[in-house]
């Protein structure tokens, strides 16, 4: 779903990422990587491949939409270094010429080191043109006082819809405020929360293969 803010076209992708079309780069949040093998780790039986899968995820959207830059708005990695870090460095050699940004989260706690040795750069926040990006959401009285219309995670919103029969399911959602956007999480192996939401925002439900407005 393509649509409009503050002059920028943004691009609604059922893979709960952002295509910005001026910026040339995809936005995404709380992908998680590590968390399989943080669990396994733990002894907790997890498919293996669930990791490979949100790589996988990123490199098609990479191939479809040719981005210069790749903004991870917070919780790129899960945890500590594990064996599932192996992954993410193998595709980060393959797409040496797209520029990486992680805006850092509560769960980026890898030592800054091995994210320079893969030219990924880091941040607490970043204002980009009308944005700033971050990983926590802000207060309503925050962001009277913030920079820019915020980019942020963190959350994993959800939005629960009813049916006619009683039939019930939350779905990963993208809920623009009026000064802020939440993004779903990227990475497969996360909840959802469903958001009490203002009737002015704007709710966009993520679907199999493609994103509806609620």
């Amino acid at each position: 779903m393509d649509i409009e803010l503050l002059g920028q076209n943004l691009l609604l992708l059922p893979q709960k990422a952002i295509y910005w079309q001026q910026e040339k780069a995809l936005v995404a949040a709380d992908v998680h990587l590590g968390k399989v093998g943080h669990f396994r780790k733990a002894g907790i039986a997890v498919p293996r491949d669930m990791e490979q899968d949100d790589l996988a995820v990123l490199s098609d959207l990479i191939h479809e939409h040719r981005p210069e830059k790749i903004y991870f708005l917070g919780d790129l990695f899960h945890s500590d270094m594990n064996n599932d870090w192996d992954w993410f460095a193998l595709w980060r050699r393959n797409f040496p010429k797209i520029k990486v940004i992680l805006i850092k989260g509560n769960h980026d706690i890898i030592h800054d080191k091995h994210y320079l040795d893969l030219d990924v750069e880091l941040h607490q926040q970043l204002l980009v043109g009308p944005f700033l990006m971050l990983h926590h959401p802000l207060s309503d009285t925050k962001l009277e006082q913030a920079a820019g219309y915020v980019f942020c995670g963190h959350i994993h919103p959800g939005v629960s819809l009813v049916g006619k029969a009683r039939q019930h399911i939350t779905l990963p959602c993208f809920a623009f405020g009026e000064r802020q956007v939440i993004l779903p999480s990227f990475g497969k192996f996360t909840g959802k929360v469903a958001l009490r939401h203002g009737t002015d925002d704007k709710i966009y439900g993520v679907l199999k293969d493609k994103v509806i407005c609620i």
